[in-house]
């Protein structure tokens, strides 16, 4: 039998408190081969704790962002199989088993982690809902969590993508895959990261991700 060989891709920007955690729990899922953990400009040591933590750490110069962060690791991406994590989910990483499994198994080619719902009070679900509307728009298929980072993908329809550089990597990369015929399935984890609330902060963010949702969308609409 062939070996499939897997990578944890971790893009990571001052997650100092976090990774190791990320980066030890990760590892400890039996079919991970190798966790790289992109270092996204750090300034609070990122990059040190995560190669404590047993990583391999691609450290960037300066902040690209998060899409941008994960394209610039793809050459250096030669496993059968990428499983996209965020550097703040700390122990519950072990959780991404579950999206790993089936496309291991060959029943999906990408599955991506469906959260519980938040316990902190957040926004109203727009950009969630222009996510939604987006892919189904250009697909056909309805999505759950269309801004869910934690996924695992066939390398192959991944690495000669162009990521999305803002809050519209998730929402691109789904409609990108599905477009290849592609069979993409979510599934439920016991998963939890940084939720934002309704405070200024967290307005702002909602506000950028819807922004940069419908700049995904605008951009699909021009090329099709």
């Amino acid at each position: 039998m062939v070996e499939i060989s897997v990578v944890a891709v971790i893009a990571a920007y001052n997650e100092a408190d976090r990774i190791a955690a990320t980066v030890r729990a990760t590892k400890k899922i039996g079919e991970v081969t190798r966790v790289l953990v992109v270092d996204d400009g750090s300034i609070d040591g990122t990059a040190r704790v995560a190669a404590e933590a047993g990583a391999d750490v691609l450290g960037l110069e300066r902040n690209l962002g998060k899409g941008k962060a994960l394209e610039s690791a793809m050459p250096d991406v030669t496993e059968d199989i990428i499983l996209f994590l965020d550097g703040d989910l700390g122990e519950c990483a072990g959780e991404a088993a579950l999206i790993l499994e089936p496309v291991l198994k060959g029943t999906a080619d990408m599955a991506i982690a469906d959260f519980p719902k938040p316990e902190k009070a957040g926004g109203i679900g727009l950009a969630k809902g222009l996510g939604r509307w987006g892919i189904k728009r250009f697909t056909g298929q309805t999505m759950r969590e269309p801004l869910s980072g934690q996924r695992a993908v066939r390398s192959v329809l991944v690495k000669n993508l162009s990521f999305e550089s803002g809050y519209g990597l998730e929402v691109g990369l789904s409609i990108d895959i599905l477009r290849q015929g592609c069979r993409v399935i979510e599934v439920p984890v016991k998963m939890t990261h940084r939720e934002t609330g309704r405070d200024l902060a967290g307005v702002i963010h909602r506000g950028r991700q819807f922004v940069d949702i419908l700049s995904v969308i605008f951009k699909r609409f021009l090329r099709h």
